[in-house]
Parts: structure tokens; sequence; C-alpha cells
């Protein structure tokens, strides 16, 4: 059950929905150091993690203290440095059905709460960016910020037949990463992956209109899950090529935590005019008790 309230605008008093977190979801395994392994696990629903007050708690977790220990350089190269990325490919390969989409995602999800904690959009975001995928019907869309293609592995579920996504990634050993699960998944015909940024001096920007049919208006749906400092600079990038049109979708992850308050505050200007802003409330990734903040905000067209 959602609950749904309003927020003002801090511009002109247009309303911003506002979407509660479901409540409930299934909790994974307290990790090590030694569960930091590629093994084998049993098909079975997630252990039960440490719980106070019914929330799932990150700071039990070895690899999230990892992760806070290590987050100057995962936010320059968007890896932990501990193998971990490396390791969650080889446990969907050993563990997940090849072709079975399904599957895969259940294997990353199950690695991510059982094994080693990971900065993907998790499952309970996963469903919001599900949903919105569903709602908007795309035909073409783009994610900033592949990381090991979970996201991409949802939106593949989610979006029609015959449609095509690319996948922009800053990183190439994560790329290599992402290619290995999308290919056991059975998904590598319909999401192609590029390495690099919209900000890399055009090279990327002429890729997408050259050899993957961007053009003015062509463009559906984007997920933005990558540095958040180039949030507002990359949709404005987009803008500025036409990609998008009226009714044009736009979902950005971690709006909250880490944050990207030049990115919320962009959208609250131009609620009513140029977009129509959700915001959702959620959880950081695989706990229950950092919150997040995802926004979903629908092209209404004319000036930025």
């Amino acid at each position: 059950m959602r609950t749904f309230a309003t927020e003002k605008s801090a511009t002109n008093g247009t309303p911003t929905e506002r979407h509660e977190p479901r409540s409930g979801g299934t909790d994974g395994a307290l990790d090590s150091p030694a569960l930091d392994q590629p093994t084998s696990a049993p098909r079975h629903q997630f252990g039960v993690i440490v719980e106070i007050g019914g929330r799932r708690m990150p700071f039990m977790r070895w690899s999230f203290i990892r992760l806070l220990l290590s987050m100057r350089r995962l936010m320059r190269v968007w890896q932990v440095g501990d193998g971990r990325e490396e390791r969650l490919a080889d446990y969907v390969l050993q563990n997940a059905r090849q072709g079975d989409l399904d599957d895969v995602i259940r294997v990353v999800d199950e690695y991510c709460y059982q094994r080693s904690f990971m900065i993907n959009v998790g499952d309970e975001k996963g469903a919001i960016l599900d949903e919105a995928v569903r709602r908007a019907r795309p035909s073409q869309l783009l994610e900033l910020g592949t990381y090991c293609g979970y996201s991409a592995l949802r939106m593949c579920r989610a979006m029609p037949d015959r449609a095509q996504l690319v996948s922009i990634e800053f990183n190439p050993a994560n790329a290599v990463i992402a290619r290995r699960i999308w290919e056991h998944a059975g998904i590598s015909d319909r999401v192609a992956l590029l390495v690099g940024t919209l900000g890399d001096g055009s090279r990327t920007i002429v890729t997408l209109e050259a050899e993957h049919g961007f053009a003015a208006g062509s463009l559906d749906f984007v997920f933005i899950d990558h540095d958040k400092n180039v949030y507002v600079s990359d949709l404005e990038l987009i803008l500025g090529r036409g990609w998008l049109h009226p009714g044009s979708v736009v979902v950005a992850d971690n709006v909250k935590f880490p944050g990207a308050p030049e990115y919320r505050a962009y959208l609250e200007k131009r609620q009513g005019r140029s977009w129509r802003t959700v915001e959702h409330d959620a959880h950081l990734e695989y706990q229950s008790l950092l919150k997040d903040l995802v926004l979903e905000s629908e092209y209404l067209g004319g000036p930025a």
C-alpha cells in the first residue's frame, strides 16, 4: 500500500507528489570478509540479517563498512577495490540459470544481501524503476551509469520487446562485468554499452547519434545513476541535443543519499512548466535504515 501526499514547490506552488515506500521486503544475511567469496548458494530465500527495531542495519555488514572506507576511491573509479564487482559476475554465472533473466536478477540480489553490499539500484528502488518503465512503454532508453549492469537487467525485463537500451559506463572494468552478466541473462541483443561519458568532448554523443539512432525527439526514457555532480549538466546536454519529446521520462536515483541537491532544486524550479516530477521515498539499496529519494520526471516540452 502506498500513501500519497503533496508538498509545495519552492518556486511556483505547484504540488510535487511524494510516494511513501512500501513496507516489508526480504532481508539478507549478515556478511563478513569470509563471506565475500565466490561460493555457490542454495536456491532459497535470503537469510535474515541483523536488525534493530525491525530495520535492516547496513552498519553491521563488513562489506558496507569496507565500502565506506573506500568511498573516495569509489567516487573516483566506481569500484570499491576489493574485487566484489568481479566476484558478482562469477557468482551470477555459477548460480543463475543461463538465459533466465528473472533468475539472474534474483541471484544478483542474493549476492548483494548475503555476500557483498553493492551500489546498484537494489530491489526496493528497482521496483520503482520497473513501474516507471512500464508506464512509459519506451522504445528507446538511455542509462547513465551501468555499474555492474543490474538496473539494465531490470529495465530490459520491464520495457517492451522491441525496445532498445543504451547504457553508458565510465569504467571499462565495470563494462566487462556488465557484459558478462547480460550475456548470461540472454539480453545482449537488447542493450548496448558505451564506455565513456556524455561530457567526454562529444565522442559518446556522436556515437549515440551515428550508431544508435539518437535524434530529435527519439528518446523516451532516461535512467540517471552515475556521478551525482553531473546529473544536471548531463540532463542539460540531453536537452540541448533535442533528444527528448513531451512525455519522455527521466528517473534519477540517489537524490537524497549520497545526494543530488542541485538536481532536485533544478526540477523543483521547473515544476509544472517544463517538468512534472514525482518524488518516491525509498531506502538506500539492500537495507532499510538509510533513506533515499528517487525522482521520476516527465518532460513537458518548452524551454528547459
